[in-house]
């Protein structure tokens, strides 16, 4: 066949898949025979040690070896190797329709980037998905990756989908195992690529032994990936919102005790407040630290003005966390040595319990700060490339 020709390549991950890769093939071969589609069937074998290989190639379907362990690992390299302007890809258990991909070829077609399939629109047959993926952690994964990255695909996590060849170069995909296919849906997003999606059906897949899924663990995986990809809203917003809310409360005590209704609130409301500020102000540096090492994994893209405008902000953070932690030293010895004066009694002022509390604060958010530039200094280290 010649490659300049191929318009479409549909790619099986397989291992371990001999009692099912046979009929995918087929059902693939029957749909690419009736549609007059100028494709291949690839498969991308990782590891199999059932035969699963020459099966295959006696079915007619392209084999290449992936030693990378992996999902993901397996449909980047099969994706790489595509010999078509266009991929669909599905898992080889036969749990998805190889033998219907017009609307995936349709979108293709058409101009989309991305088309995801959706199960709960094309039909989920009887135990064909655990009843916990079904009205629990699809849907619950789904919507938190609209909410997240504002997609527009209502089953996040549909196993077959097609994609550009293209398309597929500038995602720059990274992550091996599950994440993958979260990555993928995600990087398409952050690029502002056209996904669209298509009804597909799931039925119960024609293995015999346990699929290699595990719900609890994988879906796991794919919310703290997807949390992780998205340290602004996870982190650093609910963070900066905490802190401006105790900000009031912060203030009013700089000038005593609070009184709300007859009720005093003193030294120890004070300290509660301190620690909340202080977890706040720390769960926005791991957001900062986040957000870094995903740009720099290339998992997250910035606008040129914020990226020019967060590398000021971090070339200068080391030096604000000096000052605060020199101030705060500077004010902490002449509050100790008032303290010393008093023996260490007991701060019964308001005043001297304040000035130590305030000069620990700038001593501690200091340390912090400057801690913490050293770690934005790693990250921004230029070096080659892995």
């Amino acid at each position: 066949m010649n490659a300049s020709r191929l318009e479409l390549s549909i790619l099986m991950p397989c291992l371990n898949e001999a009692e099912t890769l046979v009929t995918c093939i087929e059902k693939a071969k029957s749909w690419i025979s009736k549609s007059g589609a100028i494709a291949e069937v690839l498969v991308a074998d990782n590891g199999s040690s059932d035969g699963s290989q020459a099966l295959a190639r006696e079915a007619g379907a392209r084999v290449i070896e992936v030693p990378v362990k992996g999902y993901g690992a397996a449909l980047f390299a099969g994706a790489e190797a595509a010999k078509g302007k266009f991929i669909i890809m599905g898992d080889s258990d036969d749990s998805y329709d190889f033998s219907d991909l017009d609307n995936f070829l349709f979108d293709l077609r058409a101009g989309s980037d991305l088309v995801m399939g959706n199960r709960f629109e094309g039909g989920i047959s009887k135990d064909a998905m655990p009843w916990k993926n079904r009205y629990i952690g699809n849907p619950a994964l789904s919507a938190i990756g609209r909410f997240l990255f504002n997609l527009p695909v209502r089953d996040f996590h549909c196993g077959m989908r097609g994609f550009s060849k293209d398309a597929f170069q500038r995602m720059d995909l990274r992550t091996t195992g599950m994440e993958f296919a979260s990555e993928m849906v995600i990087k398409s997003r952050l690029l502002d690529m056209k996904i669209t999606e298509v009804p597909t059906t799931l039925r119960k897949d024609g293995r015999s032994r346990p699929p290699h899924l595990k719900p609890w663990r994988d879906g796991w995986r794919h919310l703290r990936f997807m949390l992780t990809l998205s340290p602004t809203k996870l982190l650093l917003h609910p963070s900066i919102v905490i802190q401006l809310l105790l900000l009031g409360p912060f203030i009013l005590f700089l000038f005593g005790p609070i009184q709300v209704s007859g009720v005093t609130f003193s030294y120890n409301t004070f300290v509660i407040v301190q620690a909340i500020m202080y977890l706040a102000f720390l769960a926005s540096l791991i957001g900062l630290t986040l957000q870094s090492i995903a740009h720099m994994e290339k998992l997250a893209f910035n606008k040129p003005r914020l990226k020019s405008i967060s590398s000021y902000f971090l070339d200068t953070f080391g030096l604000l966390g000096l000052f605060s932690l020199l101030g705060g030293a500077i004010s902490g010895i002449a509050q100790a040595s008032n303290w010393a004066a008093l023996g260490f009694s007991t701060l019964g002022r308001w005043d001297d319990f304040l000035h130590i509390n305030l000069a620990l604060d700038f001593i501690v958010v200091g340390s912090t700060m400057v801690l913490f530039s050293f770690v934005f200094a790693f990250l921004k280290l230029h070096t080659r490339n892995r």
